[in-house]
């Protein structure tokens, strides 16, 4: 849904090959009623200020185009998950308004999600490894996640996060400019008790998956920096120690890598 004409809606579907119905809310009555109404637009077509921090502020929440009377009505982009019922179940926002999350990314994290893109598959002495990005194809500013599903051995565990004096596993995405790692949330653990030592300890030792969400930059400097680039490559680690009920392995460090096409940033042409 946007507060875009029926014509630049239609016109925004075709050029991205949209066949899902998009709603014109021209005016903004339903964003009004939905509390989404971008009030940093209104603030800065009401406010002369020049203020670097104030601008920073707008630039970050509604616009980087300037004061445009076109800003007037927009919303706090976001996406409502509605059930059959027509009742919303969950909720996504993200802090900077040219930043959206994928639908694909969106239905990973719902649990919902299946797999799209071909994954690649790593065998450890201890795991199952199957890697992939939750998206074959980005445009930047596409918020999109790293996808990491490991299966443990038969009476293989691995460590979670909490776990003192072990080696935790971790996910770790090597730095790139124009490129932001969010942080990573583990999914539920569970006590694994080793009674020579009556200890409890946190682990995995059923399958599981980790989310590693990532976002390519969408400012100018982005823009330029990817100019004339077809794919992304992300170069990351998943490091961990496994054990059996009599043995700790040595930690391991396993190289990953995901490559995703680019796209152009596209948007509704402005309203007249």
């Amino acid at each position: 849904m946007s507060y875009d004409s029926q014509e630049t809606l239609a016109a925004f579907s075709t050029q991205n090959g949209i066949t899902f119905p998009v709603l014109s809310d021209v005016g903004s009555a339903t964003i009004e009623r939905f509390g989404i109404l971008n009030t940093v637009a209104l603030e800065y077509l009401e406010n002369d200020s020049d203020d670097p921090e104030f601008i920073a502020y707008v630039r970050q929440f509604a616009t980087v185009g300037g004061r445009q009377e076109r800003v007037r009505g927009i919303p706090f982009p976001g996406t409502f998950m509605v059930d059959r019922e027509g009742r919303v179940t969950s909720r996504y926002f993200e802090d900077y308004y040219r930043e959206r999350s994928t639908v694909s990314n969106i239905m990973l994290r719902l649990g919902a999600g299946e797999d799209t893109v071909t994954g690649t598959q790593i065998e450890s002495d201890h795991l199952d490894i199957t890697t992939y990005p939750s998206d074959g194809t980005v445009a930047l500013g596409n918020r999109f996640a790293l996808v990491v599903d490991i299966t443990p051995g038969p009476g293989m565990h691995v460590y979670a996060p909490g776990a003192s004096d072990y080696r935790v596993i971790s996910l770790t995405v090597e730095p790139q400019p124009f490129l932001s790692v969010l942080p990573i949330d583990f999914p539920p653990s569970e006590i694994y008790y080793f009674a020579p030592l009556n200890e409890r300890v946190p682990v995995y030792q059923k399958p599981f998956r980790l989310l590693q969400e990532v976002v390519p930059a969408v400012t100018p400097e982005a823009q330029k920096a990817f100019a004339g680039k077809d794919n992304l490559t992300i170069v990351g680690t998943l490091e961990y120690q496994a054990c059996d009920d009599a043995i700790c392995y040595n930690p391991v460090t396993v190289p990953l890598t995901w490559t995703v096409a680019l796209r152009p940033f596209l948007r509704p042409e402005p309203r007249q």
